[in-house]
């Protein structure tokens, strides 16, 4: 099976992006796996799937993979190249789209200066719907808001560690360091991703306060690894820093990917995320039949 692809990333996030408006290719999770593989295949974190409007008021649906082969909910760095695309292949008219997902609606913009803007929509907190097993457990008050204690293991030596949980259309656990450079992202990652409180699993982000307008952050996402950047782990980090009253409504991102500038005003309010989106190149690549 043969299938054209466009390579794409966003703050070094990047992606194998498929153009299904005339018809779907029907991937398995093993060929999106193989798409993404860095050796095998084309390389990415995720592969993003444009498809057709699925109602009214809708331009696409976007569909997300992730490189383990499973379908996930959200992506925001995703959906800039996603705009990008639909924009450079002239599937789309004018600079703002309404774009489908598996969590709702999200409405990517085009602006004057080659950056992207999208609405992720407003932040979910209520644990159940993140979703986040909290039975049994207190939340511990930081601040304007409060973060649940998390032990990684069954020892007695196993590390503690506090995090803030909320949903940005998929689940995140953020967690405060002193030194983003030192984190333990590559250990506890995988820890908590995978821990049994999160039963659809989690993104872990470790996020470093520099200033109430400015964070360093890094993300190990739900069945990509820790990635250059992660738009909604920038998003959940700045939403987290901001109901704990250590960040401003305006937040600029520095990822090992690059700068992501994300704005929120509180309560009910849409989370804004704007930055780049890059066409790296297109190919095509021979899958393997299921």
């Amino acid at each position: 099976m043969r299938i054209r692809f466009t390579k794409m990333q966003g703050a070094g996030n990047d992606f194998v992006v498929l153009d299904e408006t005339r018809g779907r290719l029907n991937l398995t999770s093993a060929q999106y796996r193989q798409l993404a593989d860095r050796h095998f295949g084309v390389g990415a974190d995720q592969v993003l799937s444009v498809r057709p409007s699925p109602g009214p008021g809708i331009d696409f649906e976007y569909v997300i993979h992730n490189s383990d082969g499973g379908e996930v909910e959200q992506c925001g760095n995703g959906a800039r190249c996603f705009a990008r695309y639909v924009a450079d292949k002239g599937l789309a008219r004018g600079d703002s789209i309404r774009v489908q997902t598996l969590s709702g609606v999200i409405e990517p913009r085009l602006n004057p200066d080659g950056r992207v803007t999208v609405d992720m929509g407003a932040p979910i907190f209520d644990p159940p719907a993140v979703p986040f097993v909290a039975a049994g457990l207190s939340p511990h008050k930081d601040g304007g808001w409060e973060k649940w204690h998390l032990a990684l293991g069954t020892y007695a030596e196993s590390p503690i560690i506090a995090v803030c949980v909320l949903s940005m259309g998929n689940p995140h656990a953020v967690q405060e360091v002193l030194d983003v450079d030192r984190a333990p992202v590559a250990t506890q990652g995988p820890l908590i991703e995978h821990h049994a409180r999160f039963p659809k699993r989690v993104n872990a982000g470790f996020m470093q306060v520099q200033e109430r307008g400015r964070i360093r952050l890094r993300v190990w996402e739900r069945g990509a690894g820790e990635t250059l950047a992660c738009g909604t782990g920038a998003c959940a980090a700045v939403v987290a820093g901001v109901r704990l009253g250590r960040l401003g409504p305006r937040v600029d991102v520095e990822t090992r990917g690059g700068l992501l500038t994300i704005e929120w005003a509180g309560g009910n309010a849409p989370v804004y995320m704007t930055g780049p989106a890059t066409t790296v190149f297109e190919g095509e690549i021979e899958l393997q039949d299921p």
